[in-house]
């Protein structure tokens, strides 16, 4: 069952929202070569809990950390260790916390030192995926509208969406309903309605889209490199609003577009 939020939650949730931007935002000064992402791992932990929240990620059916650290071909579920990261690799941050009994989700690709020019446009194209899905983000419109928009730029591209992996429901439960596909044909699927929150996180391979699974590590069959970017995203009676993203820097982000 979709769960519709109302006000008092949803401000519960901007906060939530507020503070995991805050975490993400700090580590990107610290993604550099030489770094470990188990080094990114505890500065994000600490964060989260000096500010009186729980990490979602940590202990979640078994994992082991609080930040999820994929590397060029992992798509996701990477697991913080103590390599160095090396130049012109890209990393995916994964992060989610519980504040107050409620959940946000946010993820983001960065590349790591100079990146090629070949890395820089798969993350700028991941990005464009996010910003064309939740302009379908409007009341009466269908939950595929929004998997169709992210597969079609992101194809018009020349790249694929990972069909093994989707969005969701997000607020009191990390994962909720909906599935939120980023592939599939428009106008299927529920409508969409104010108080809605949905996690929305395109996940684009520049090679294929099918995935292998070592038991948390889910990356590429073919080693082609993955770009991931998400964030929580709430349905009003205008336009969505990201709730892990400021307001003013939403704004502009979705201007430049």
């Amino acid at each position: 069952m979709i769960s519709i939020k109302n006000d008092a939650q949803i401000e519960k949730m901007r906060a939530a929202g507020r503070l995991l931007y805050s975490v993400l935002a700090e580590l990107r000064q610290y993604v550099k070569p030489g770094v470990t992402t188990m080094y990114l791992n505890k500065i994000a932990h600490r964060m989260i809990t000096d500010a009186g929240a729980t990490p979602s990620f940590l202990g979640y059916e078994g994992f082991p950390a609080s930040l999820c650290t994929s590397v060029n071909e992992v798509v996701v579920h990477g697991i913080p260790n103590d390599v160095p990261l090396a130049e012109g690799c890209i990393l995916g941050l994964d992060c989610g916390l519980v504040l107050d009994g409620w959940q946000a989700d946010s993820a983001y690709t960065i590349g790591v030192g100079n990146v090629s020019p070949e890395a820089k446009r798969l993350i700028d194209v991941t990005e464009e995926c996010f910003w064309k899905g939740v302009s379908q983000m409007k009341i009466g419109h269908r939950l595929s509208d929004i998997g169709s928009s992210v597969q079609a730029w992101a194809e018009s591209n020349g790249y694929q969406v990972i069909r093994a992996l989707c969005g969701h429901g997000i607020g009191r439960e990390m994962h909720e309903d909906p599935e939120v596909p980023n592939f599939g044909k428009p106008g299927h699927g529920p409508r969409l309605a104010p108080g809605m929150t949905l996690a929305i996180e395109p996940m684009i391979s520049a090679g294929g889209y099918d995935v292998i699974n070592d038991g948390w590590h889910i990356a590429t069959k073919d080693g082609g490199w993955v770009s991931h970017y998400e964030h929580t995203v709430l349905i009003t009676y205008g336009e969505p609003e990201i709730l892990t993203l400021p307001i003013a820097l939403a704004h502009a982000a979705e201007a430049g577009r």
